[in-house]
């Protein structure tokens, strides 16, 4: 299994930037696929799901209504559009995927990207 993220950077408050994270080896349509975020000195937290099974999706009180995730399964890509951007949002970025589901059958894992640095200053 990999996942491979990309589409970090630097940019200004207000700014907005979008990470993608590619997977392989692995049924990409079947997992649930999270963005976690890990700041200096502080623990790593979710900052929005989406499940493979319906679609569905979390953000965090954080950033919610400035972040969207979405997927493009055929493509086996995972997106973080991220808009209106804060230094509060400047961490490692990482993708997971943590459940397949196929049916009513549904499976635990763990997998990680190596992250992708959003640097949010003026």
């Amino acid at each position: 299994v990999q996942l491979v993220e990309s589409g970090g950077g630097l940019v200004q408050p207000g700014g907005s930037l979008r990470l993608s994270c590619t997977a392989s080896e692995f049924t990409f349509s079947r997992f649930d696929m999270n963005w976690y975020r890990q700041a200096p000195g502080k623990e790593r937290e979710l900052v929005a799901a989406i499940s493979g099974v319906d679609g569905r999706t979390y953000y965090a009180d954080s950033v919610k209504g400035r972040f969207t995730i979405s997927r493009d399964n055929a493509k086996n890509t995972l997106f973080l559009q991220m808009n209106s951007l804060e230094s509060e949002d400047t961490a490692v970025y990482y993708c997971n995927a943590d459940r397949e589901c196929s049916g009513y059958v549904c499976e635990e894992y763990d997998y990680w990207g190596q992250g992708t640095q959003v640097t949010v200053t003026s």
